[in-house]
C-alpha cells in the first residue's frame, strides 16, 4: 500500500501541471487577440480624464474601457480609432483603417452622435420642458427611421474589413435616476424624456446588431443607481466644465460599467 504522503506528492504534481497546462494554453489565447477600438466618445473615454497626447480632440483616455481591458488582457495587437463626436460617417470615413484580415476582436459605441444627443442635451438644459421634449421627439424619430440603415452601412463596412473578428457593440445608459436625489437642474419630465429617448436608441442598436450576427451588450443594468440623481457612486457626469465632458461616463462609470459590459461580450 503507498503511503499517504507519496499519494499528496503525486497528487500535488499532477494539478501543477495541469494548472501549468491550464495557464499556458490562457496566455496563447490572450496572445493572439488583435483588438481594435472604434466608436464615439462613450468610447473614447471623455469625461474620463487621462487623454493620450496624440488623441488631440478625439480626447482617448486611458481610463476608457478599452484601454483598461488592453492593460489587463495583454493582447498582441491593440488600435483604438474611437473619437469624441463620431457619427456613423466618420466610422466609416475615419477610423476602419486600423481594421484588417488579422483583427480578432473590435468594439464600438456608435450612434448617438447621429440622433443628435448633444443638441438634444442642450435644449433639455436650456430650454422649457416642452421645447425638450420636442427635441427628444426628433430624436426618436431619426432614431427609429434613420439610424438603422447607417448602422447596418457601419457592422457591414466592419464585417468586410475584418472579416473573422468578434464584434462586440454596447449601448448607452440612461443618464438619470427617477425620482432622484437631485434638489436641483432639470425637471423629472424631462429626465424621464431623455432615459426614454436612450432606451429607443439602445433598442434600435440592439436589433441591428443581431440582424448582424455581432454582440450586443446592454449597460443600463449595470448603471442602475449610479446615474445622475442616482443614490450610488455617480458613474456619470452632470453638466461639467469641460462642456463636452457633460453627460458622459466618468472614469468610475467606464471601469465599472463599460468595462464589465465589454469584458462579457468577448
Amino acid at each position: 500500500m503507498r503511503p499517504a504522503r507519496a499519494v499528496s506528492v503525486a497528487t500535488t504534481a499532477i494539478l501543477l501541471s495541469l494548472s501549468t497546462l491550464v495557464a499556458a494554453a490562457g496566455s496563447a489565447s490572450a496572445a493572439g487577440v488583435r483588438y481594435a477600438a472604434l466608436g464615439d466618445s462613450y468610447s473614447s473615454g471623455v469625461g474620463a480624464g487621462s487623454y493620450t497626447g496624440e488623441s488631440g480632440s478625439c480626447k482617448r483616455s486611458t481610463n476608457s474601457y478599452p484601454y483598461l481591458w488592453k492593460t489587463a488582457h495583454a493582447p498582441s495587437a491593440f488600435a483604438d480609432a474611437a473619437c469624441s463626436g463620431a457619427k456613423t460617417g466618420d466610422v466609416l470615413n475615419s477610423q476602419l483603417g486600423i481594421l484588417d484580415s488579422s483583427t480578432t476582436l473590435v468594439s464600438i459605441t456608435i450612434g448617438g452622435n447621429d440622433a443628435g444627443f448633444a443638441s438634444t442635451m442642450q435644449t433639455c438644459v436650456l430650454d422649457s420642458d416642452s421645447a425638450c421634449l420636442n427635441a427628444v421627439a426628433a430624436a426618436k424619430q431619426y432614431a427609429t427611421n434613420t439610424l438603422p440603415g447607417l448602422l447596418d452601412q457601419v457592422y457591414s463596412a466592419i464585417h468586410g474589413k475584418a472579416p473573422g473578428a468578434h464584434v462586440v457593440v454596447l449601448g448607452y445608459p440612461h443618464l438619470y435616476k427617477v425620482p432622484g436625489s437631485c434638489i436641483f437642474g432639470i425637471s423629472d419630465t424631462k429626465r424621464n424624456a431623455i432615459n426614454g429617448a436612450a432606451d429607443v436608441l439602445d433598442d434600435v442598436i440592439a436589433k441591428r446588431v443581431a440582424n448582424a450576427g455581432f454582440t450586443f451588450e446592454d449597460v443600463r443594468g449595470l448603471f442602475a443607481s449610479h446615474e445622475i440623481c442616482g443614490s450610488g457612486t455617480r458613474w456619470l457626469n452632470s453638466t461639467t466644465l469641460p462642456i463636452d465632458e457633460s453627460y458622459h461616463p466618468n472614469a468610475a462609470g467606464q471601469s465599472g460599467g463599460y468595462l464589465p459590459a465589454f469584458s462579457a461580450g468577448v
